[in-house]
């Protein structure tokens, strides 16, 4: 999808940093070692004998922005300082 939406000159918020790491502009994703730890955790209890069907959903509860800034200037775009200060991690 990166490399597609790249050949045709178009933004793109991605899910997941890999995307932007791979030339996509931008990524809205939750935040992954969290989300890991509470995995393990739901794993253990399973291992333990929990009943999975027990266990409680759970939802992120924390986001982070990335914003890939050579895909930027390459695409002619001007990202906002409002938008810049709020990102976790800006590439370049």
């Amino acid at each position: 999808m990166v490399q597609l939406a790249l050949e045709h000159k178009l933004p793109g918020l991605y899910p997941y940093r890999l995307m932007v790491d791979a030339g996509g502009l931008m990524a809205f994703d939750s935040y992954t070692s969290s989300f890991q730890a509470r995995t393990a955790i739901y794993v253990d209890k399973i291992l333990k004998g929990a009943n999975p069907s027990d266990l409680p959903v759970e939802q992120p509860t924390k986001f982070e922005l990335f914003i890939n800034m050579r895909t930027a200037r390459t695409l002619g775009l001007s990202i906002p300082l409002s938008l810049i200060v709020r990102a976790d991690e800006l590439i370049d």
